[in-house]
């Protein structure tokens, strides 16, 4: 098992005069400590759960340019890219670029978008539901075509691309992540389509994991191909230490592969390096 960071908030206590050096100290730490991915949000307002709309957001793509920069080892992607949000050629072509200039260390991490708030105060495209999934679908198809040699066409019912060309490819295979668990649409795309799946640790984890095995079976999928990830906040002031390993224990034992991780504190640093000293080294061999 491994630990990735979500950096899911930009509101530190040096202000946004301060976020520049802040964020790339807490992602240079990361990659140094062992933290095999790091992530922001593809979110242009914050979210519930981190905080008022107000708060600091940034753009996804322009902060993983950055922390690209700023990191060596770990992977990096936007978990996830809304895929409404962008046209999809150049959704292929931003993620082709990160893949270029991180030495090749970008993933696709996408998903249906539900954020409809953002989307009315900026103006994004929010169509409804089926819609949005019909569009992830579609988003899902190009990118794998722009991701290889391919320069074909693309006729869909919602994207219609002219030439497919994507130069320079990017240096590997990029991994696609589907970040959801609907267990009609969501699934069967991460199924047909993705290399991981993203769900949360809720109770009814072990049922999500059971109904994307269904849809490997029917679509003739390995399921050990895909892997599974968990999306899971991480408090060391509420949690201790045993606990945590306990929690993560039980997550290895369904077989997840990969915990994402919004740390409480993460400015502060010193919970990323507990987590590296005390928890990284245990659940390697898990």
């Amino acid at each position: 098992m491994r630990i990735g960071l979500h950096i899911a908030s930009f509101t530190y206590p040096n202000g946004p005069t301060g976020l520049r050096d802040d964020l790339a100290r807490i992602a240079s730490t990361a990659d140094d400590l062992g933290f095999s991915r790091i992530s922001v949000m593809d979110h242009v307002w914050q979210i519930r759960g981190f905080g008022p709309a107000e708060g600091e957001m940034l753009e996804a793509y322009t902060a993983l340019g950055f922390i690209a920069a700023h990191t060596r080892r770990a992977e990096i992607l936007a978990w996830v890219t809304a895929a409404v949000y962008r046209q999809p050629g150049l959704l292929a072509k931003q993620i082709s670029t990160l893949d270029v200039l991180s030495g090749g260390r970008a993933m696709l991490g996408v998903g249906a978008g539900w954020n409809e708030q953002e989307c009315v105060g900026l103006g994004l495209p929010f169509p409804p539901v089926a819609e949005r999934f019909e569009r992830l679908e579609e988003t899902l198809q190009i990118c794998r075509q722009m991701f290889s040699d391919s320069e074909e066409p693309f006729r869909g019912k919602h994207y219609q691309l002219g030439r497919t060309l994507n130069v320079p490819q990017p240096l590997r295979r990029v991994p696609i992540l589907v970040g959801g668990g609907g267990e009609k649409k969501t699934l069967r795309m991460v199924a047909q389509y993705a290399d991981a799946c993203n769900l949360f640790d809720i109770p009814v984890l072990p049922e999500k994991l059971d109904i994307l095995r269904g849809h490997c079976e029917r679509l003739g999928r390995d399921y050990g191909e895909i892997e599974k990830t968990v999306m899971s906040g991480i408090d060391l002031d509420r949690e201790a230490v045993p606990q945590l390993l306990q929690r993560l224990r039980r997550l290895a034992d369904l077989g997840v592969a990969h915990v994402h991780s919004h740390v409480a504190n993460v400015s502060a640093i010193t919970p990323l390096e507990t987590l590296a000293n005390e928890v990284i080294p245990v659940i390697a061999d898990w």
